[in-house]
């Protein structure tokens, strides 16, 4: 599963679809289509394109909220938010070989999440962002620290999670050396998508390093 992910943004259509091409341009391999109160058949129409458009990159198309249409566009999965469909209704619809990723804001959420199991878990926000309404409680780097340290005292293992809301490439590597997965980017990268690569880099810098401890470790 890719660590970065893109979050589309935009006010209309044509925004949208800007953005998401030029996220594909540079590099990204996973776009999830987010679009908060748009026209359903403009949306469909996004929906539509994108999936093409990724398909095109050879990248996943996931979309937020709207299982029906992922289903009916045939995209690689979607994305729920706390308030959104349940996990088990959606595989149902989907079937288990498509993508399913929730939201979760605290330790109580992720182990919901896990129960259900759900693909990936997008946490969050890391800190305030403009772009989401009705924003779940900051967590910073603490509060990401904390719901780990939780999971290890009760000796479960930590699953892939994205964190979500305000992150930048000074971020990642705090992010991962605490224990998550990858990160889901919004507003840098559609103000400046040209930092994709800049942001792969540091997660692939990051996974080399880790591999090479691990690997010194079985040789000692």
């Amino acid at each position: 599963m890719e660590k970065l992910q893109y979050i589309s943004q935009g006010n209309t259509k044509y925004e949208q679809e800007l953005n998401i091409r030029k996220a594909l341009d540079n590099g990204i391999k996973w776009v999830q289509i987010r679009w908060k109160n748009a026209p359903e058949n403009e949306l469909i129409n996004l929906c539509e394109i994108s999936k093409q458009l990724c398909s095109e990159y050879q990248s996943m198309c996931i979309i937020n909220d709207h299982v029906q249409l992922a289903k009916t566009i045939d995209a690689d999965g979607v994305h729920l938010g706390l308030s959104d469909g349940s996990i088990e209704e959606a595989r149902s619809i989907l079937g288990e070989n498509k993508i399913i990723g929730g939201t979760a804001n605290t330790i109580s959420d992720v182990l919901q999440r896990m129960k259900e199991s759900c693909d990936y878990i997008g946490l969050g926000p890391l800190r305030f962002t403009f772009t989401k309404e009705k924003l779940s409680p900051v967590l910073g780097f603490e509060g990401y620290q904390e719901i780990v340290n939780q999971l290890n005292e009760k000796s479960v293992a930590i699953p892939k999670i994205f964190a979500i809301g305000g992150v930048g490439p000074e971020d990642i590597q705090s992010l991962q050396q605490i224990g998550i997965y990858g990160a889901a980017v919004s507003g840098w990268i559609t103000n400046q998508p040209s930092i994709i690569n800049e942001l792969k880099s540091l997660v692939k810098v990051l996974n080399l390093d880790k591999a090479q401890a691990v690997t010194s470790k079985k040789n000692k």
